[in-house]
C-alpha cells in the first residue's frame, strides 16, 4: 500500500507470494562507434567478434545468459482440462463465498460514509489545490459541504450519514474501508481496475477468477451468478462478467431483474421428460467423440459442461430464485413489503439463498450510470439510497443470524466516489473521484466495527492507509486461501494473473486474525 500508482517490473507468478514493486533503474548511454573495414569472410567467430562492441552484442549475449540459467520447462503429463469441479485453495480458506452488490457510477463517500467538518466550514469558499475533473466544462473550484447530517452507530461508533440508517444497524458488523484508490478517472477504466485487475478491457472478471480458482460447491448450479438491474446494464455491459481469456465455462450466468429471470430454462413441451434425457444422452455422446479426436477444444468442453448444468438448473435454479417460501419476517427485513425496496430487496434475498446453495460468487448491479451524480445530487442521492440502504443491511443481517456471515464475504462499493467542489452550478453535482472513497466488506474473515483508512481534509485524496484495487485482490485472494498459482494460466504471450505483477499487499488491518505468511 502507499502512492496510487507504481511502476513494476516483476512478472513471475510463484506459488503464493504476492508480486512486489520494483523499481526502474536508469540505463547509460552507450555510445557506438562505426568502423570500416575490408571484406571478411562471413564466419561465426567473425560475427561474434564484430558484435562484441555493439549494442546487439550486449543483447545476444543477455539473451544466451538468461537461456543458460533458465530452468527447463516442465512437461506436461497430462491434457489441460477447465472444469467447475471443486478445487481446495493453497491455504485454509476464511470465505467460501462471496456476495458482491456493485454500485456503478460512484456514491459519493463525503455525503454517505466520510463525514469532513472543514468541508463544510469552508462550504461555497474556492479550491485551490491540484483537482482533476472528468467534465471541465461543467466544473467549479467552489467547495460543496455534505448537505446532510452524520451521527455515530453501533457500539463501534461509526460515523454514517442519514442516507444510510439502516447500513447502520449493521455498524458494528462491517470494515468501512475510507481510503479507497485506482486512480484513473473514468467509469471504464476504474470499473476494470476494480472487478478485473487492470485497467485495461478484455481481462476476466473477478468472479470467473473465484470460478477458476475454486471451482464450484454445486454441480446443478453455476459458479458465478449476475443479479441485474431492471433499468439496464451497468457501464461497460456484459464485461463486467465476462471470462476474459479464461475459457468460456468461467463466465458470469445472467439472472434478469424478472420472470423468466433465466431465458430458455424449461425446455418446450415437446422435449420434456424422457425425450429431453434421451436427447442429451445422445449429444452427449457425439461430443465425446469429437473431443476425443480433438483434445484441447476448451470451447466444445465448456459447451458440453454447459448442456449438463443447463439440465441441473431446471429444477435447481428455479427453486434457489423462489421467494414465496421465505417467511413473511424474512421478506419484510429486505423491505420486499415495500414498492421502494422491493425490487433491490428482491435480489439481495435470492444472493443469500444462491450462497445457502452452493454457489461461489454473486454480483448485484445497480443500473448504468445510477449513482453517477454530475448534477441533482439533492434529489438523486437520497432515491437511490433508500432504494437499496435496507436490503443491503438486511443481507449482513440475515446471512449472520443463519450462520453464513463468517464463511460469506459482503462486498458494497462502486468504482469512484465523487469531488468536494460543485459541478454545474445551475443542479448542483460532483464529478468523478478516484484518489479517495469508500466501500465496506463484512463476513468472511473481515473484522466488525471497524474504519480503515482516510482521506484529507477535504475528502479529495486517500492519505492515510491506502488500499489500492490490487491490494483489495490480493486481500480476497488471502481470505479464499489462493494462491498466485491458483490465480494465473499460462497463455501462449505468456502467464497472467489477478494481480499480474502489480503490488498487492494484504491489508492485514481489516482482517479478524493475524495475517499467516
Amino acid at each position: 500500500m502507499g502512492s496510487c500508482m507504481s511502476i513494476n517490473t516483476e512478472t513471475e507468478i510463484s506459488g503464493a507470494r504476492f508480486h512486489r514493486a520494483g523499481h526502474v533503474k536508469n540505463v547509460p548511454h552507450v555510445q557506438q562507434t562505426t568502423v570500416i573495414s575490408a571484406p571478411v569472410l562471413n564466419t561465426r567467430r567473425h560475427w561474434m567478434a564484430q558484435q562484441a562492441l555493439g549494442l546487439s552484442g550486449l543483447a545476444w549475449a543477455w539473451l544466451r545468459e538468461q537461456q543458460l540459467n533458465a530452468a527447463p520447462p516442465k512437461p506436461q503429463l497430462e491434457p489441460v482440462t477447465f472444469d467447475l469441479k471443486p478445487k481446495p485453495p493453497a491455504a485454509r480458506p476464511q470465505a467460501t463465498a462471496m456476495i458482491s452488490m456493485f454500485m456503478q457510477g460512484g456514491p459519493s463517500h463525503i455525503d454517505l460514509f466520510d463525514p469532513k467538518p472543514e468541508l463544510n466550514k469552508r462550504h461555497l469558499q474556492s479550491f485551490t489545490g491540484d483537482i482533476k475533473y472528468d467534465n471541465a466544462g461543467e466544473a467549479s473550484s467552489k467547495l460543496f459541504g455534505c448537505p446532510w447530517r452524520f451521527r455515530k452507530y453501533g457500539d463501534c461508533g461509526m460515523d454514517l450519514s442519514e442516507l444510510v440508517p439502516h447500513l447502520g444497524t449493521v455498524a458494528d458488523d462491517i470494515c468501512l474501508i475510507r481510503s479507497m484508490c485506482t486512480g484513473v478517472n473514468n467509469h471504464g477504466e476504474s470499473i476494470n481496475a476494480l472487478n478485473t485487475g487492470r485497467q485495461q478491457a478484455g481481462r476476466p472478471s473477478l468472479g470467473a477468477w473465484m470460478s477458476y480458482g475454486l471451482g464450484s460447491d454445486r454441480a446443478s448450479l453455476p459458479s458465478f451468478m449476475v443479479l441485474t438491474d431492471p433499468s439496464g446494464l451497468p457501464v461497460l455491459g456484459v464485461e463486467n462478467w465476462q471470462n476474459g481469456w479464461l475459457p468460456s465455462v468461467y463466465q458470469g450466468t445472467v439472472v434478469r431483474s424478472q420472470e423468466p429471470r433465466i431465458l430458455n430454462l424449461d425446455p418446450p413441451p415437446s422435449l420434456r421428460g424422457a425425450n429431453q434425457v434421451r436427447m442429451l444422452d445422445y449429444l452427449r455422446r457425439i461430443n465425446e467423440t469429437h473431443l476425443l479426436q480433438h483434445p484441447g477444444e476448451h470451447d466444445l468442453s465448456a459447451r458440453m459442461q454447459s448442456y449438463d448444468l443447463a439440465a441441473g438448473m431446471q429444477i435447481a435454479a428455479s427453486e434457489a430464485m423462489d421467494i414465496s417460501k421465505e417467511s413473511e419476517t424474512t421478506q419484510k427485513l429486505y423491505g420486499i413489503d415495500n414498492e421502494v425496496t422491493r425490487e433491490y430487496g428482491t435480489r439481495c434475498l435470492i444472493a443469500r439463498r444462491l450462497v445457502e446453495r452452493g454457489v461461489r460468487f454473486v454480483q448485484l448491479h445497480t443500473g448504468n450510470q445510477t449513482w453517477d451524480h454530475h448534477g441533482g445530487i439533492i434529489t438523486g442521492l437520497p432515491n437511490v439510497c433508500g432504494r437499496v440502504d435496507q436490503p443491503a443491511a438486511a443481507l449482513v443481517q440475515d446471512l449472520k443470524q443463519r450462520g453464513l456471515l463468517d464463511s460469506t464475504l459482503v462486498h458494497w462499493g462502486g468504482e469512484m466516489g465523487r469531488l468536494p467542489v460543485i459541478q454545474n452550478e445551475q443542479n448542483i453535482g460532483r464529478d468523478h473521484n478516484t484518489y479517495g472513497f469508500s466501500m465496506w466488506l463484512a463476513g468472511g474473515g473481515i473484522k466488525g466495527g471497524c474504519i480503515h483508512g482516510e482521506t484529507d481534509e477535504l475528502g479529495h485524496k486517500a492519505v492515510t492507509d491506502i488500499v489500492n484495487h490490487f491490494d483489495y485482490h490480493a486481500t480476497l485472494m488471502y481470505l479464499f486461501g489462493l494462491s498466485g498459482e491458483q490465480l494465473s494460466i499460462v497463455r501462449p504471450t505468456g502467464i497472467n494473473s489477478l494481480l499480474d505483477g502489480q503490488p498487492g499487499e494484504v491489508v492485514a488491518k481489516i482482517l479478524k486474525r493475524p495475517v499467516v505468511q
